[in-house]
């Protein structure tokens, strides 16, 4: 058993549709918790349009490895394609956190899996749905998410829109 918390963001086509239905394929991987959406611009260098994000928290029988076949797999579903780094995307889902049964956070400097996250601590996105939905949430390694988060400039916060379009 683990628990990671999931990063889910979209760009292209139906945006809320994509991260719906991800999230309703969590339900089945031991889904606990999901933020609502925010809107953010994009992230990276890549002239793209603005992202849905939403944070999730699952728990269940998968390893960190596990996970990352799980994130590879709803991708899939989504119609992702891997053609351009910080590309527009159907759906890009990152693996924040995971943590061990024993509430142990998994590290690893895998090129494949790096955990926790190696950007998370910079990303409003992932910080300010994480804090709502977890308050006393941390980022291992990092420190507490709402520190992290009150550390960031005030115009990437400004960026992060609450999207109340979900239901």
């Amino acid at each position: 058993m683990s628990r990671a918390v999931l990063s889910l963001g979209a760009n292209l086509g139906d945006r809320a549709g994509a991260i719906r239905a991800a999230i309703k394929a969590l339900k089945d991987d031991g889904l606990v918790a999901r933020s609502t959406l925010y809107e953010t611009p994009p992230w990276g260098p890549v002239e793209q349009p603005p992202y849905l994000n939403a944070i999730v928290v699952v728990s269940g029988p998968r390893d960190a490895s596990g996970w990352l076949v799980r994130a590879h797999e709803l991708e899939q579903a989504a119609g992702r394609t891997r053609e351009q780094r910080w590309g527009p995307r159907t759906l890009d889902v990152d693996i924040v956190t995971v943590t061990a049964d024993d509430g142990t956070p998994v590290l690893s400097d895998d090129p494949r899996l790096t955990l926790p996250h190696p950007h998370a601590h910079e990303r409003a996105f992932v910080l300010l749905p994480w804090a709502t939905l977890e308050p006393g949430a941390v980022l291992p390694g990092r420190g507490r998410v709402a520190d992290l988060l009150a550390a960031l400039p005030a115009d990437d916060l400004l960026a992060v829109t609450r999207w109340d379009h979900l239901h």
